[in-house]
């Protein structure tokens, strides 16, 4: 959870007053382990170019059926999903907005089932680094928006690079300031 929390940490968290005389921070932070990144057991760490070279049968069997493939000593997106169930029926009954800053793994993951992808599709949906990504459910069905917060170049050998499937919701696109570049990253810019 490193590196989410380090993520995290740009998040503002202003503090409300109420009129009697109490307190509400908003946005306030909460370490879920359930978001945990998938456990690569013994690839743990490993770029994929560092593991296709050290098991390339490792790498071959999780190229052919990235969903169900477990890693040695290590866990599947199938997995994932069984660690995931409390936490999505704990997401659900939610009734104000909520933030998950989280891997790309488990995000696929979170993200197929709130907008009714099936599983299968879920190891190659496309969920971008630096990227916030606003669902907002409606009975209708679900309004997409997705914000890039910096552009990186995702080739980086740690992770799968983007891939681009359809998607139903015309997802909006909007740069804003990162973080780093900004004089005050508590209190950014209200755009």
């Amino acid at each position: 959870l490193r590196r989410t929390v380090q993520t995290a940490r740009y998040i503002p968290r202003p503090v409300l007053h109420d009129k009697d005389g109490s307190t509400w921070k908003q946005m306030d932070g909460r370490r879920m382990h359930g978001l945990d990144e998938i456990f690569a057991g013994i690839c743990d760490g490993m770029t994929y170019q560092e593991i296709s070279e050290r098991y390339p049968d490792e790498f071959v069997l999780r190229k052919e059926n990235k969903l169900s493939y477990r890693y040695p000593r290590g866990e599947s997106y199938l997995d994932v999903i069984s660690r995931l169930d409390p936490l999505v029926q704990e997401i659900e009954s939610y009734r104000e907005p909520l933030l998950i800053v989280g891997h790309q793994g488990v995000l696929r993951l979170i993200y197929a089932y709130l907008v009714g992808r099936p599983r299968e599709e879920a190891p190659s949906l496309s969920i971008p680094l630096n990227t916030v990504i606003k669902l907002d459910l409606l009975t209708e069905g679900v309004r997409e928006t997705r914000t890039e917060l910096l552009t990186v170049d995702q080739h980086d050998g740690q992770r799968d690079p983007a891939t681009t499937s359809s998607n139903v919701f015309s997802p909006t696109f909007e740069s804003i300031p990162y973080p780093g570049d900004l004089a005050d990253p508590l209190n950014p810019p209200s755009h």
